[in-house]
């Protein structure tokens, strides 16, 4: 499994980092990704008796296109991680897919201990930038 676009939305659902496999269709993933978010607050938001409940933050298939697949990440931040796949034929796992989520949170959190690093900032890490190459697909 490997993505195509990655995303990093800060909690004013402003963009913090977006980075695209293919250079050709980037306009189209701004796309994906802004109307995920609405997926997401659909997602989050708690029915009345279940405000207390403690959620997951994987949050699974945003929505399928014909194409792609957009899957969803909240931290307790509110901060949210959007990851796009190809839709092929073979069916990726959940777990392959919560595993990108943790390295994508792992990485986030290392940018966070950078001293010169100020929270809701674009993410320019270069430390950030590799982890996010090695979760993207070549570009072909």
């Amino acid at each position: 499994m490997a993505a195509v676009c990655i995303a990093v939305i800060a909690k004013e659902n402003q963009p913090l980092f977006l980075r695209t496999a293919k250079e050709d269709p980037e306009l189209h993933f701004h796309y994906f990704v802004h109307t995920s978010l609405d997926v997401i607050d659909e997602k989050v938001q708690a029915p009345a008796g279940r405000a207390n409940e403690q959620r997951d933050m994987y949050l699974g298939v945003l929505y399928p296109t014909e194409d792609y697949r957009i899957y969803g990440y909240m931290t307790n931040t509110r901060v949210k991680f959007i990851v796009i796949v190809e839709n092929t034929n073979s069916l990726n796992k959940d777990s392959e897919i919560k595993q990108v989520f943790r390295s994508l949170h792992m990485a986030y959190c290392q940018n966070l201990f950078n001293p010169f690093y100020s929270p809701g900032e674009p993410i320019t890490s270069r430390a950030f930038n590799k982890t996010v190459d090695s979760l993207l697909q070549p570009a072909a």
